[in-house]
C-alpha cells in the first residue's frame, strides 16, 4: 500500500488548508485511515481518524470543531479539511492506514501499518 499525501503549506492564522491522501496498491475501502501530526520536539499525535465506511470518526480535542476528516472510497482518498488554523497547528502532517480495525477507529501510532510522506503545515500568527 502506498499513500501519497498533498496539501500542506504556509497559511496565516485563521486560514484554511485541505490535505488529501491517495492510496494505491491495496483495498482502500477495507482500511481505517488516520491523520497524525508531529511538531518539532513533540511526539506524533493522532489528529483525526475515520473507519472504513466513515461510520466512526475521532477527533483530538485540540481540533474538534475546526478540522473535518472524510473519505471517498471510490477515489481511494482520505481528506483533512483544516479551518480556523492556529499557530499551534504547525507541524508535519501524515496520513496512515490501519489494516486491522475497520468499524472502530484506532488511536495509537502502532495500530497504523502504512504511512504517507509528511507534509509541512506552517501557520503564521
Amino acid at each position: 500500500v502506498q499513500l501519497q499525501a498533498s496539501g500542506g503549506g504556509l497559511v496565516q492564522a485563521g486560514g484554511s488548508l485541505r490535505h488529501s491522501c491517495a492510496a494505491s496498491g491495496g483495498t482502500f475501502s477495507r482500511y481505517g485511515m488516520g491523520w497524525f501530526r508531529q511538531a518539532p520536539g513533540k511526539e506524533r499525535e493522532l489528529v483525526a481518524a475515520i473507519s472504513w465506511c466513515g461510520g466512526s470518526i475521532y477527533y483530538a480535542d485540540s481540533v474538534k470543531g475546526r478540522f473535518t476528516i472524510s473519505r471517498d472510497n471510490a477515489k481511494n482518498t482520505v481528506y483533512l479539511q483544516m479551518n480556523s488554523l492556529k499557530s499551534e497547528d504547525t507541524a508535519v502532517y501524515y496520513c496512515a492506514a490501519d489494516l486491522i480495525s475497520r468499524t472502530v477507529v484506532s488511536r495509537t501510532v502502532s495500530a497504523y501499518t502504512y504511512w504517507g510522506q509528511g507534509t509541512q503545515v506552517t501557520v503564521s500568527s
